[in-house]
């Protein structure tokens, strides 16, 4: 009875807690939509502040304050951002939906999290990691890259969240039959933060990484009338997975050289077990062919639009690998099984952030809020503009725990920089975009994090210190790879 009473009262006060911070949110953003600002506020460095800009900018600033509190969920604040966007006048409510909700990248990730959740629950996932370990051995130190990998390989594909859901258990086994303790063994912090920073790396590496880049690929075409095809994303990915991948775990070994050489548990008896496993299954084939036939249409979308002389999206794919799934006699999966495995909440973000980015844009409140945060990086060498932009995107990860939200916000801003920037804006929210899926330093800025955390194996202070000494290698790898191959490229 007391325990309950306890349970009731710590209710009651996360409840009124509640109510407090969505009244404080509302008084902010009614504040900020009514404040008078003089001639040469609303005007900046050439960028114009109108009254719907400004009622846009009240919005975004009673969503960051819910966001950063998580006095709702996530997506429940989306929502009410786009209704409050119409209820103010900021934007038209059909068109503010139908910017959000009626865009492919919607149905992109339907089809993405349904191959990802087919890809788990066939057995595919598990035979992935064995034999990751029947390469790696029993060094121990290989073993940390060999999961940073594995993260990395899976992400690219299947988004980091679910790259992370594959690993970590095999991870967890591992750390268990080796009988490492929770907290202290240095092996299994270094383990468990590698199981989140690969799947974080291997986000970079294509637009089918993380519910941002499809976000950052619409925002450039959108917005700045730039096209990032699959190949172009991944010709900057690619060299950046390769270049952080070995910097993660320099960085990790540094921090949390393991106790043991080896694990107890010899390679022959590793490779052995991986040789012992049960034949593939119809639904583990099955599914294989279907995330490769999806890989292939995805790299080869510019050769196959030339013959087909059509374009063809990204999401057609992904929407086409969800429907081959089901298709009769291909698998035993049944769809109710499946849709418990897709984040809806999620998608909706997306689809709300979506709504929010281009309403800010479209109004001028993008451009006027870049002018007075980041108007002055343009006499700035290029190279410094991209350490700059990425440090900063970082930076304001410590209080978004998505990188849907990062990305919807930062990457708007940075185009609305145009005739500040030049060419460079498009390049620059490129980057910005890049960085918002490294979610390396607070456990809580990214429920990739957040899974291994849960194990016990590494604390928070554990990733914060690690990952304050890689956020500036990532700087100069992303400033590296854009002026560079981004300059070859004519991005940079």
């Amino acid at each position: 009875m007391a325990a309950g009473a306890h349970a009731a009262g710590k209710k009651r006060i996360s409840t009124r807690k509640g109510i407090i911070t969505l009244i404080l949110a509302a008084m902010i953003g009614i504040v900020l939509m009514q404040l008078p600002l003089p001639d040469h506020l609303r005007m900046v460095r050439g960028s114009m502040l109108d009254q719907n800009g400004q009622k846009a900018l009240g919005v975004l600033a009673f969503a960051l304050v819910l966001w950063i509190s998580e006095a709702l969920p996530f997506h429940v604040t989306g929502m009410l951002s786009i209704l409050a966007l119409a209820l103010v006048g900021a934007g038209d409510f059909q068109t503010v939906i139908r910017k959000g909700f009626g865009d492919d990248v919607v149905v992109f990730f339907i089809g993405v999290l349904a191959l990802a959740a087919a890809i788990v629950r066939s057995g595919l996932g598990r035979r992935i990691s064995l034999l990751v370990l029947s390469i790696t051995g029993n060094s121990t130190r290989r073993i940390i890259f060999g999961f940073l990998a594995a993260g990395a390989a899976l992400s690219m594909w299947v988004t980091a969240m679910a790259a992370s859901a594959i690993v970590m258990p095999l991870a967890l086994g591992l750390l268990q039959e080796e009988g490492s303790i929770p907290g202290q063994s240095r092996f299994g912090k270094g383990l468990m933060i590698a199981v989140a920073w690969g799947a974080l790396i291997g986000a970079v590496a294509t637009p089918a990484g993380s519910g941002s880049n499809p976000l950052v690929v619409k925002f450039l075409s959108s917005l700045a009338h730039v096209e990032i095809s699959f190949t172009t994303w991944m010709a900057l990915g690619m060299p950046m997975l390769l270049l952080l991948l070995p910097a993660g775990w320099a960085v990790i070994l540094l921090f949390f050289p393991p106790e043991e050489q080896h694990l107890r548990k010899s390679t022959e008896d590793i490779r052995k077990e991986f040789s012992e496993q049960q034949p593939m299954s119809r639904d583990e084939k099955a599914t294989l062919i279907v995330f490769l036939c999806t890989i292939t249409v995805w790299i080869a979308s510019p050769l196959l639009q030339q013959v087909m002389h059509c374009k063809i999206p990204i999401s057609m794919a992904a929407l086409g690998a969800l429907v081959l799934l089901f298709a009769p006699g291909v698998t035993s999966f049944r769809w109710k099984e499946i849709e418990k495995e897709i984040d809806w909440s999620g998608i909706i973000l997306i689809a709300t952030g979506i709504s929010l980015g281009m309403t800010l844009y479209e109004t001028g409140a993008a451009g006027w809020l870049s002018a007075i945060i980041i108007g002055g990086i343009g006499s700035m060498p290029m190279f410094l503009q991209y350490v700059f932009i990425v440090l900063g995107v970082l930076a304001v990860k410590i209080a978004f725990s998505s990188n849907t939200l990062t990305g919807t916000i930062i990457v708007p801003l940075v185009l609305a920089l145009g005739a500040q920037l030049g060419a460079g804006a498009a390049s620059l929210a490129f980057a910005a975009g890049f960085a918002a899926n490294l979610a390396v330093i607070l456990v809580t800025t990214s429920p990739v994090n957040i899974l291994p955390y849960t194990t016990g194996y590494f604390s928070i202070a554990d990733m914060a210190r690690a990952g304050i000494a890689f956020a500036p290698i990532i700087a100069l790898v992303i400033a590296l790879v854009f002026s560079t191959i981004g300059k070859l490229m004519g991005l940079a």
